[in-house]
Order: C-alpha cells, then sequence, then structure tokens
C-alpha cells in the first residue's frame, strides 16, 4: 500500500477498480465518459450582416456630426452655459450664441454689454491667448470654454489681450509681498 506522501507526488487517482476518476480523467485529457455527450453551445455572436454579403449594396457611410454640444463659462458666472452649435459655426458664431443664452436664462452677474466685439473666448481661464474668431469650432479640440470681457486699454483705445495684460504685471518693480518677507527677517 503506497503512503500519503507517494500518493500525493506522482500517482494518479484510482478507484479500486484500476480507473482514474472521473475529476482526475478531465484534468489529464482522457474522456470521462458522459462528458462527450454534451450538447453544442449556442453562438454568442450572431452574423448580423449574412444576408447583405451577397446584395452588392456600399458599404454603410458614418453619421455626419450635425450639432455640438459646447459648455461656455462667463467670467463670474457660477456654472457655464450649455449652447448647441452646428460644427462648421466659428468662434464669433459661439461668442454670439453664448452671450444670447446667458441673457435668455436671465443669469446673474448680468453683463455690462452683450455686444460680441466685448468679449474674447479661451479655452480655459488660465489661458492668456484669446481664440482666433474666424477658426471653426470643430478645429479648435475642446468643447468647454471660457469667456471674459475685453479690457481696453486708456492708452491706444484699443483692445489689450490678456497676455499683454500678464507681461505688464511682470514687469511691475518691487513686489509687495517682497517687501513682507524683509519684514519677517
Amino acid at each position: 500500500m503506497p503512503s500519503p506522501k507517494s500518493h500525493r507526488k506522482g500517482g494518479h487517482e484510482k478507484n479500486k477498480k484500476g480507473r482514474l476518476s472521473e475529476k482526475a480523467s478531465s484534468f489529464h485529457g482522457r474522456d470521462a465518459g458522459g462528458m462527450t455527450d454534451m450538447l453544442p453551445r449556442p453562438r454568442t455572436v450572431p452574423d448580423l450582416l449574412a444576408g447583405r454579403r451577397g446584395g452588392g449594396s456600399p458599404a454603410p457611410t458614418p453619421a455626419k456630426l450635425t450639432k455640438l454640444l459646447v459648455n461656455v463659462t462667463i467670467q463670474r458666472s457660477p456654472g457655464p452655459v450649455h449652447v448647441l452649435m452646428a460644427p462648421e459655426a466659428t468662434v464669433q458664431d459661439l461668442i454670439a450664441a453664448a452671450l444670447r443664452q446667458y441673457v435668455s436664462e436671465a443669469r446673474r452677474p448680468v453683463l455690462s454689454s452683450t455686444a460680441c466685439s466685448a468679449f474674447d473666448l479661451h479655452y480655459s481661464q488660465f489661458s492668456l491667448e484669446s481664440l482666433d474668431r474666424e477658426v471653426k469650432i470643430v478645429d479648435l479640440g475642446s468643447r468647454n470654454f471660457f469667456l471674459c470681457p475685453r479690457q481696453i486699454a486708456a492708452e491706444g483705445g484699443g483692445a489689450s489681450s490678456c497676455s499683454k495684460e500678464a507681461e505688464e504685471s511682470n514687469t511691475k518693480k518691487g513686489l509687495p509681498w517682497l517687501k513682507f518677507m524683509d519684514f519677517l527677517l
């Protein structure tokens, strides 16, 4: 009689008649008696285009984009304005539509002007460069934008961009927080 250790090491589980048990025979790849009489499995992936292959109909074209849902956050507004736009619309059209939607929803704070020329569209509130007004919305690669009012420059009378304003603030001398740091030392 084999010891339990030798039985675990290399021996197969055999019953009294010398055959492998059903569990062991299926593990070793042998036929387990009634397992050959199994029913065939149903097809899980049907061939949906089987009837159309011989018809010679053209391949289906992908659906064309008809509308875009664009989110525009207006400066100091608590949430974005949702605007449906045509893909061939420009940034100028988006600014006008966002302002119309903002006014029609009676949002707060009330805008001082609703003229499109008084606002610039940016990718985010942290973006210094405003978007070109002639670019199509589809070409921008984003659906979330930030609308802020233009700053009218007192010297030239024209509109200054946010990047010029940031450069001016960086060139100022004597930062006040540095004076505070001297006080702490």
